[in-house]
């Protein structure tokens, strides 16, 4: 089937099977492999991209569910500059990063949640997160994270 969807600011134009996961569209054939699997069944959120403003589990996802939508990954946050998005330089600065593994999945619900509530509480961070796994951290850093990036209010 033939999709065309914006990624990350840039239109998207690709043909594709029928039964392929919008995960496997994102890091097999587009090369953005920010975006990682874990479990393979939404539970862990390590594949979780933003469509049309909504944290979404690729994995669950079937690519032509992207046809005329607006995705959002993990790389699409930075500038081309190289310069980090303010969520991520506040993912850093708090040390809510360890193993890493579920950072970008982590940071695009956190993102999604900024992008609909720029001041978001301490529950509201833990509900958009919930669906995200950390297995080293812990989510006291992640949600300190979360809280500084809201606060900079500089999340686009």
């Amino acid at each position: 089937m033939h999709l065309e969807f914006i990624c990350n600011g840039k239109k998207v134009s690709v043909d594709v099977p029928a039964d392929m996961r919008a995960l496997d569209l994102i890091r097999d054939v587009m090369g953005l492999t920010g975006t990682k699997e874990g479990c393979a069944r939404g539970e862990c959120g390590a594949c979780t991209i933003i469509v049309n403003g909504k944290a979404v589990n690729s994995c669950l996802m079937y690519a032509v569910k992207l046809k005329g939508k607006e995705v959002f990954t993990i790389e699409g946050l930075s500038e081309e500059s190289g310069k980090l998005h303010p969520l991520q330089e506040a993912f850093l600065e708090e040390g809510a990063v360890q193993c890493g593994f579920c950072t970008p999945g982590m940071i695009m619900s956190a993102k999604a949640l900024l992008d609909r509530n720029p001041r978001p509480n301490e529950e509201e961070i833990e509900e958009a997160i919930s669906g995200n796994i950390c297995r080293c951290t812990g989510y006291a850093k992640i949600v300190k994270a979360v809280t500084r990036a809201g606060l900079g209010n500089n999340h686009g």
